[in-house]
């Protein structure tokens, strides 16, 4: 496995660990469990961490040289991916490896996927799990992607031996906007821990997390433009401020970004502490919760202590927040857009409104904090769509990928 910008073990909510830090750690997992020994390798942030790190019998963590020991900006890395490739290539030779396959995670990762088949002979598996032109269809002028991103992400779809997608959507645009090959593209959505993520006593996770009474409403993710956190503050000025509450008018519950604590006290980092003072001039400073990034282990206390998750993208290629909430049967409330629409069922197990679109984000979340048995009948119907999310599942669909490329290529067991 090769995450070059981040690793997969990085607090999930933080500026670059989302979503596809956990797939490629759970399916790494899965996969060892299913036989497939997996070394993951990400570029070196500390120059005190460990270069190999045994994460369970058949996985490893290894950190590689590429550029400075230190975090820097991910738009900044494509001119060290020959040294990261070389690296790699340096270690799996001198440890007398044999990789089957060489499977990439997002268009850094492609790339020095590429460029380490100059060394070891072995397909290339990639998933993008973003696209450039997509976010750049909803992205303000200041967040665009780079032209470099675009034109990588171009060629990728022809070196690549194989493209897994998370959604059909996605598969559609690597054809008709890139110009990839039908044959190569595999779509099999990231999958979801069915037995950590759960329905739970939900009294019982408030009173753990020391979560208020009344309606409640959780956001989970990086702080990240694409995430539309600015458009769900504007639908929760409206949601408290336009409407009369029987009772507690709801909060948010604010998983994401850093929080630092000492014997001094607390402190949030820039993006939160923007967050704060937007919400302050919004008049929600009583009403937006700020609890940064979690562990992981504490995300399913955060889904089943909420009435409603809210995932208001602008763009997503799968939703893997989405998927972990309904597996704890809440319900969500998200944009119609990619990925999102494929795992959340209308009116079944969530409501899909347009992204962007503050007044209709507020109108679908007072629905359903207001309409008890709409939101029972959502927290079954929740559950029971994420069942078809099970890593089980994903892991037969990714080794069914793996299998196919050592059929066409018998010379070819993961890195």
């Amino acid at each position: 496995m090769i995450s070059v910008h981040t690793s997969p073990f990085a607090m999930f909510g933080g500026r670059d660990a989302g979503g596809m830090n956990v797939y490629v750690r759970e399916l790494s997992r899965h996969l060892v469990e299913r036989g497939v020994a997996v070394d993951i390798y990400t570029r070196r942030t500390d120059r005190l961490s460990p270069q190999i790190t045994p994460i369970m019998e058949g996985m490893r963590l290894i950190q590689v040289e590429a550029g400075p020991p230190h975090p820097i900006d991910k738009d900044s890395l494509f001119c060290y991916l020959p040294e990261f490739a070389s690296d790699v290539a340096y270690l799996a030779i001198s440890e007398g490896l044999r990789y089957d396959a060489i499977h990439a995670h997002y268009w850094l990762s492609g790339w020095a996927g590429h460029l380490l088949r100059r060394y070891i002979d072995a397909p290339l598996v990639l998933m993008f799990h973003t696209l450039a032109h997509l976010k750049n269809a909803v992205a303000q002028d200041e967040h665009r992607e780079t032209t470099l991103r675009l034109q990588v992400e171009r060629r990728l779809v022809d070196l690549a031996d194989a493209i897994i997608s998370a959604n059909p959507d996605e598969r559609e645009e690597m054809i008709h906007r890139l110009g990839a090959d039908p044959a190569r593209i595999h779509t099999v959505p990231p999958g979801v821990d069915l037995e950590r993520f759960r329905p739970a006593d939900g009294y019982a996770a408030r009173h753990r997390l020391g979560l208020p009474d009344g309606p409640l409403v959780l956001f989970v993710g990086r702080i990240d433009p694409v995430k539309g956190i600015d458009t769900l503050f504007d639908a929760f000025r409206r949601l408290v401020h336009d409407h009369e509450w029987e009772g507690p008018a709801p909060r948010l519950v604010f998983v994401g970004g850093l929080i630092q604590i000492d014997d001094h006290g607390s402190t949030m980092d820039a993006d939160l502490q923007r967050l704060a003072a937007r919400a302050e001039a919004l008049g929600l400073s009583d009403y937006v919760l700020f609890h940064g990034a979690q562990p992981r282990e504490r995300l399913p206390l955060y889904y089943n202590a909420v009435d409603v998750c809210a995932v208001p993208s602008r763009y997503e290629s799968f939703g893997l927040v989405a998927v972990e909430a309904m597996a704890c049967g809440t319900p969500i409330v998200a944009s119609r857009v990619g990925g999102l629409r494929f795992t959340i069922e209308d009116d079944i197990s969530g409501l899909l409104v347009p992204h962007s679109d503050p007044a209709a984000l507020a109108a679908a979340l007072r629905r359903v904090l207001i309409d008890h048995d709409l939101r029972s009948r959502m927290q079954v119907g929740a559950r029971q769509a994420a069942v078809h999310f099970s890593w089980q599942t994903i892991t037969s669909a990714v080794l069914g990928v793996y299998e196919h490329l050592a059929a066409a290529n018998p010379v070819i067991a993961s890195a």
